[in-house]
C-alpha cells in the first residue's frame, strides 16, 4: 500500500490523537487553565469526555490506525489540539514552536513521541520563528499553504520553506487578516478546509483574494460556509476521505452544502472539546499517514 503525509483528504490510514483523559486530566485543571487559554468557557469534563468518545469511535469504525499522545501533567489542557505541534511530510515529522505562550512546551513532547516511535526528525522551527500546525495545509502531493497569522510568523515560514524546498516542495505564504487580534485563535485551516483533489470548503469573508484566486485556478470548487456557521467551526472539516467529512454538528447549511457537492458527512457534538477551546476535528488530529 503507497501512502503520503501529504493529503488532506485521501483515505486516511494513521492519526495521532489526544484523549480528553490525557490532556484535559481532571476537573481540577480545566477550572485552572480554562480562562488564561481564552477557552469561551470552562469544558465539563464528563460532557467532553463522552464527546471525544464519539469523536474516537468514529475515526475507529472506518479502521483507521489510532495512537495516541501521552498523558503530560506539565502541558497545558490545549495540547488536546494535537495537529498544531507538528507537520507531518513523507521525509519526517517537523516539530513547530507555538505562537501561543502557553503552548510552548508542546513540540518537545511531540518530538519526544516521535523518537519514542522512531518516527523520522526532518527538522525543528527554531524561535524567533513559529509555526502551529493549524496554520498549513497540503493542496497537493508537492504544494504545501501556510498561513502568515499571529500564531506562525514570517521567521517561521522562511524556516518551513527550508527544510521543504529542497525536496521539490512548494510552499505557498497566505496573509491572513487581523481579525480579532493576537488574542484570538485564527489558523489557515480556519477558513479552509480541502475535501478532494478539486474541493474545498471556505470561509471566503476572510480569505484573501490571491489565495482564493490561486485555490481556483488550480481547479477547486469552492463550498460556501456562511456566516452564521463561522463561528460554529462549519469551515473546520476533517477528511477521512475523498469527500468523506467530520464536521462539528449544527452547521446545517454547510452540512447541506457539503451534501449536495457529494459529501458524505458524519456529525459529533462539540461543544465542550471544540467550540469552547476554538478548536474543531482538524485541530483534533494530527494526521500521519493517507492511501494513495
Amino acid at each position: 500500500m503507497n501512502t503520503t503525509c501529504h493529503s488532506e483528504y485521501l483515505k486516511l490510514v494513521s492519526v495521532f490523537i489526544k484523549p480528553v483523559e490525557h490532556a484535559f486530566i481532571s476537573s481540577n485543571k480545566l477550572k485552572n487553565e480554562w480562562q488564561e487559554l481564552n477557552y469561551l468557557s470552562l469544558p465539563d469534563f464528563k460532557k467532553a469526555t463522552e464527546e471525544y468518545k464519539v469523536f474516537k469511535n468514529k475515526l475507529k469504525s472506518h479502521n483507521i490506525n489510532i495512537e495516541h499522545f501521552p498523558i503530560n501533567e506539565s502541558l497545558s489542557i490545549d495540547s488536546m489540539y494535537c495537529r498544531d505541534a507538528s507537520i507531518a511530510t513523507d521525509f519526517g515529522m517537523i516539530i513547530c514552536n507555538m505562537g501561543k505562550a502557553g503552548r510552548a512546551l508542546e513540540p518537545k513532547s511531540h518530538e519526544q513521541f516521535f523518537k519514542k516511535k522512531k518516527i523520522k526528525i526532518l527538522g525543528k522551527i527554531e524561535a524567533p520563528g513559529t509555526i502551529e500546525g493549524g496554520d498549513v495545509a497540503w493542496l497537493d502531493k508537492h504544494t504545501l499553504a501556510v498561513g502568515h497569522t499571529y500564531r506562525t510568523n514570517e521567521d517561521g515560514i522562511k524556516q518551513l520553506k527550508g527544510l521543504l524546498e529542497p525536496w521539490g516542495i512548494s510552499v505557498i505564504i497566505v496573509d491572513l487578516p487581523h481579525y480579532k487580534g493576537k488574542q484570538d485563535v485564527f489558523h489557515l485551516m480556519s477558513i479552509l478546509s480541502p475535501v478532494d483533489k478539486n474541493l474545498a470548503v471556505v470561509y471566503s469573508p476572510l480569505m484573501p483574494i490571491k489565495f482564493r484566486n490561486e485555490l481556483l485556478r488550480r481547479g477547486f470548487e469552492l463550498i460556501e460556509v456562511p456566516e452564521e456557521e463561522f463561528e460554529s467551526m462549519g469551515c473546520n472539516v476533517l477528511a477521512i476521505g475523498p469527500r468523506h467529512c467530520i464536521m462539528v454538528d449544527g452547521n446545517y447549511m454547510t452540512q447541506k452544502r457539503m451534501e449536495a457537492a457529494g459529501c458524505v458527512v458524519e456529525t459529533y457534538k462539540g461543544e465542550d472539546i471544540s467550540l469552547k477551546g476554538g478548536g474543531g476535528p482538524t485541530c483534533l488530529t494530527r494526521p500521519l499517514l493517507r492511501v494513495l
